[in-house]
């Protein structure tokens, strides 16, 4: 493979021109330039290219937010009808210096060779998952590559906003109970041994609720370093534990019993699993490959386990809404879609409106449970502060009374 140049270079009006081309060295780059009416500026291999080669192993892989952009400029590009090389160029010019540069200009240059696009990113499995790589082969069949482009774009972007949403969600109320439980933690350490040793020079009995708090006081003293790291052992193993498929699976089908968190994981996975199908059914993939694609982007394991029998069924002939529902994992508001679309011929557009209504039913449902949950955190919060406080006011009441009687 030819290595690839990136150029700067003047037409004959004197405009500036950048783009990329493929030649043996400089000097044939610089020929070929100047065969091309252009007066050459700058002509320098890609830096990360001069390192190692252009899928090398050390190589970042390209972000998330570089691929929707990069994906979405081919789909214009491509949509405009700009031939396929310099569309990959266009937008090896126009991204940043790393990743997304150099594994543009290496696609280009094996399209050049005559690879198809899909086969040609490929190369770089970690960047272009097999789904992504799924539906631009189903794009290159139809012959519609940018506009299955456009689909996979928005598709990825909503893909994005939903689990962006989803982390999101929980930042609030986790940094709240990280705060509430350190608040606690130093009265209990640092404001209650000072109080407590007080009332001890005083030799007077102290009441019920204050010696419970003092033990716990002095066994978080005692003990909560190891409890600390007790937590973060047990925490490490169940990391490591979910690593295990059989162990997954068995976490993944008990969420789905918990009564919001199931809701929002059959949700996500819902919406995501129907704008998947109907980017890869529309972009001209057989609808047994979309659902295997499909299936593929669902993050919970016990849902993705129960597909399986779904997969079968289609394959067998039955309707993919009668094997979805035998599945019995997905919202039955999606079912209902997926029969509606196969009855009217229109199955893309139906499960793109089932993937907007439970996209909007997470986005409420995630709403009312941090509405609720913030509330709940603050008043656990006060309630363990009022009882500390109401552990120290007690025996100062009964000193005072003492001291009157």
């Amino acid at each position: 493979m030819m290595p690839a140049f990136e150029y700067e270079a003047l037409d004959l009006g004197g405009r500036s021109k950048k783009g990329v081309l493929s030649a043996e060295s400089q000097r044939q780059a610089r020929q070929e330039l100047r065969r091309m009416k252009l007066t050459p500026l700058r002509l320098s291999a890609p830096r990360s290219e001069k390192k190692s080669g252009a899928f090398g192993a050390e190589k970042p892989r390209v972000k998330p937010g570089q691929l929707v952009m990069m994906t979405r400029q081919l789909s214009a590009l491509i949509g405009a009808g700009t031939p396929l090389e310099e569309a990959l160029s266009a937008v090896a010019v126009q991204s940043e210096s790393g990743p997304a540069r150099t594994r543009m200009i290496a696609v280009r240059e094996r399209v050049m060779e005559g690879w198809r696009f899909a086969d040609a990113l490929g190369e770089d499995e970690k960047s272009f998952p097999a789904l992504y790589r799924a539906v631009i082969a189903a794009g290159e069949t139809s012959g519609d590559l940018g506009g299955v482009l456009d689909r996979l774009a928005s598709m990825l972007e909503k893909n994005r906003a939903i689990k962006n949403k989803a982390v999101a969600s929980m930042i609030y109320p986790l940094a709240l109970m990280v705060i509430a439980g350190g608040v606690v933690t130093a009265l209990m350490v640092f404001v209650v041994p000072k109080i407590i040793d007080q009332f001890n020079s005083f030799n007077a009995e102290l009441p019920l609720l204050t010696k419970i708090v003092v033990g716990l006081s002095n066994w978080t003293v005692s003990y909560g370093l190891f409890a600390l790291l007790l937590i973060a052992v047990l925490a490490a193993a169940f990391w490591r534990a979910m690593k295990q498929p059989g162990f997954k699976l068995a976490v993944d089908r008990f969420m789905l019993k918990v009564p919001v968190l199931g809701r929002l994981s059959r949700a996500v996975d819902g919406a995501r699993f129907a704008r998947t199908l109907a980017t890869l059914f529309s972009g001209g993939a057989p609808l047994l490959d979309s659902l295997v694609g499909a299936q593929r982007t669902i993050s919970n394991s016990y849902i993705r386990s129960r597909l399986d029998r779904t997969v079968t069924m289609v394959g067998e002939g039955a309707s993919l809404a009668a094997a979805i529902k035998r599945a019995d994992v997905l919202p039955p508001m999606l079912t209902h879609m997926i029969a509606a679309g196969e009855r009217a011929g229109a199955l893309s557009e139906l499960l793109d409106k089932a993937a907007l209504q439970l996209e909007e039913e997470f986005d409420t449902a995630s709403t009312v449970a941090l509405r609720l949950l913030e509330p709940a955190i603050i008043v656990a919060m006060g309630g363990a502060v009022l009882v500390i406080v109401l552990s120290i006011l007690m025996p100062i009441l009964r000193i005072n009374t003492l001291a009157v009687g």
